[in-house]
Formats: C-alpha cells, structure tokens, sequence
C-alpha cells in the first residue's frame, strides 16, 4: 500500500509539480489550495506526510502547522519561495519536520520524504511498545488474596519506600514490581530489571556497579552498571537472595548513601534509584544460616508483599484462563477458543507447582492442539504432558 502525502500550496503550478515528481516515485497523493482547505481535509483523513507552503493568503503555513499539531502527528515539511535562515528556524521551532525552498532539488525533496516516513514508522512503533508496556503490568485475579496485594502496591507505588516482593516462581514478582513501577513518579525513567541468580557471583558486582576499563582481564573498556542506568528510575533485583555477601555490602552501601564505585575505579558516583527486590527464599532463614545480611533486609523490607500461589488463590483461575486464551489466540493469529466449565474445573483439580507459568504454559498447549473448545477431556489428555 503506497504512502499517502498531502501538497498545500495555492499555486496550481507548484502543486502540480511536485505532485509529478512524487507520483513518479508511487506515492498517493492529495492537494488542498488553501490552509482552511488542508485542515478540513485532516479531520477525516490520515497522511503520511505532509507538504506545506509558507506564504498562502488568509491563513499562511506557519498558522497552519500550529493548528496541525493539534490534529496529527504526522511529519510536516514546510516549503517557501521566500525562504529565510529566520523562516526556517521559527517552522522548525514550532514542530515542522524540514523546510525546503522552491524550486525544491530533486534528490533533496526526496531524501527529506524517506527520512520523514521513517520518522513516522518510529513514532507509531514506539507507541506501539508503550502500549504493551502500559498492558505488560497488567495482574489477573479478583480474589480477596490479590485484592489485598493490588491496593497495597498502589498505596505505596507514588512513594519512595523500597518494597521486598516475596513469593514462589512463577507468582508474578516481575510484573507486580512493573506495576509499582509503572504507577510510581519515576515511570518516565527506566526500570532496570535484573535477574541475580541469572548472573555468577564474580560478575555481580561489575554488572550491578559498572567498571573501570583494565579492572579485569577482559574489561576492555569502561562499563557503566545497572544502578547508573537505573538513575532516575527502578532498580528490580530479582532473587536477591542469591546475591553474595560482598556484593550484599555493595548494596547496602549504595542504598545508604546513594552512591556507588565502579569495580577498578576510585571515583563516588551519585546515583538516585529506588530499589524494588523480590525473592523466592524465606531471606529470615537465609539470614540465620549467614546466607543474607540482616542490615541489607532491613533496608530493602520497608513494605514486604507477598504474593500467594496458585493453589491458594484457585477462585482466579477461570479468569486466568480466559485472559490467556485471549492473548495467546491473538498473538498466533488463532481464532478464539472457548472453554467448558468441566474444563476449568478439571484445572482447578491440578496442583500448580509452577503457579502462573506453569498455568500459561498449560494453556498455550490447549490453544494449540485444540479446536473450537477446550474440553476436560483435552485437559486429562494435554495438561500433564
């Protein structure tokens, strides 16, 4: 499908011209006399880019490029026989794309065209990811466990207080630390998420701190570490309990006073993150055994969430169920299954040892082998395998 362009300019000459020019290049194209003309056409019609002059009578581009930014957010190109470096700047300034003088080069118009539909893919993909980003930290469940959980972390989320998430695998840290994220003053910064046990204890301390080139063998040059990325945002350590003790001290000494050095380096770095830590171990256990600094949990535990399993929250697995089935059809393009109530119930009889993986997993198993309905025969069938 061929991109669209909008051509604004009163001279029939000029439109004609580069209406030539960029059909040849297969382009759909539309023209529009008058400024008043173009943002009619605008409050029904979508473009991929738009051409604009400068000097129309009644409402000239530059009005006319305010009042578009309010519509569209599509890329404007400004063109102007009368073009002045101080032209330019004030269209650039007040959000056009690119300016181009009349007569406009061929190879330029052309170039400003590409890159301004490349600027455009971009803009849509990003609001594309942002909105699976805004979905990502989306938490299934009604159950009074769960209701209990969600309003906890929405009271604290718009606070500083670093929270410990505790819970089995496959509970939902992750995305219950996404939420408080999401929902907090910080959520236009990043959230750095980083699995502890993923990483081996002799890198911990470079990963998380960062390091000075030569520090080690094959530090071949400076490395900044997940806490300077986080700045300004979230800091997510994942299974903290698996963390080594010197690295444990690191920490604590960040969360203390705010400041880190790379592994090698002499220098303090300020860094301004909160730290939001989860894990699957009972870190009072892990604290007995000299497994887990008592100093460091009392930092990171100014409000502890735990998050139950599955088996203890069984009413909210026919809404799982469904919510997986929904998302897991759309993302493989599969029509819609249903699910019979025999079905659920015979999940409902599972134990879930993985808790929410295990179920999706389950799931996307039953999606993919049956048809139309998932039955509880299918279940007894699929689910164990």
């Amino acid at each position: 499908m061929s991109q669209k362009i909008l051509i604004i300019d009163d001279e029939r000459a000029v439109r004609t011209s580069l209406r030539d020019i960029l059909e040849y290049e297969n382009y759909n194209i539309e023209e529009a006399e008058t400024a008043t003309e173009a943002l009619e056409i605008l409050k029904n019609k979508t473009f991929d880019v738009i051409f604009c002059d400068i000097k129309m009578p009644k409402m000239d581009g530059i009005e006319f490029l305010e009042r578009a930014k309010t519509l569209t957010d599509t890329p404007i190109i400004m063109i102007s026989g009368h073009g002045t470096i101080d032209t330019a700047v004030d269209a650039l300034k007040k959000g056009a794309y690119d300016f181009i003088e009349k007569p406009p080069d061929l190879n330029r118009l052309l170039v400003s065209v590409r890159h301004a539909l490349e600027k455009k893919n971009l803009v849509a993909e990003t609001k594309i990811l942002k909105t699976k980003i805004q979905k990502s930290d989306e938490i299934i469940g009604s159950s009074p466990e769960m209701k209990t959980i969600l309003e906890m972390a929405d009271k604290v989320a718009p606070t500083e207080a670093r929270v410990l998430i505790c819970g089995e695998n496959g509970t939902g840290k992750e995305l219950l630390a996404r939420r408080i994220h999401n929902h907090s003053l910080r959520a236009n910064h990043p959230l750095i998420e980083v699995n502890c046990a993923a990483i081996p204890s002799e890198l911990i301390e470079s990963e998380l701190f960062g390091h000075e080139k030569g520090s080690f063998t094959s530090a071949i040059k400076q490395r900044k570490g997940f806490f300077e990325q986080a700045d300004g945002g979230t800091l997510f350590l994942d299974e903290i309990g698996d963390m080594s003790l010197s690295a444990q001290a690191k920490v604590l000494r960040a969360l203390q006073e705010n400041k880190i050095t790379r592994v090698g380096g002499e220098k303090d770095i300020s860094v301004n993150v909160r730290v939001i830590a989860a894990t699957n171990k009972d870190l009072t256990a892990e604290i007995a055994a000299g497994k887990f600094r008592e100093d460091l949990f009392h930092r990171i535990s100014v409000i502890i969430l735990k998050l139950p399993n599955l088996n203890s929250r069984i009413s909210d697995l026919p809404e799982l169920v469904n919510h997986f089935i929904n998302e897991i059809c759309k993302n493989q393009g599969k029509p819609k299954l249903s699910i019979s109530e025999k079905a659920l119930q015979e999940l409902s009889k599972r134990t879930w040892t993985g808790n929410i993986r295990e179920l999706r997993n389950v799931v996307e198993r039953l999606v993919i082998l049956c048809d139309k309905t998932i039955s509880d025969a299918d279940v007894k069938r699929y689910a164990g395998l």
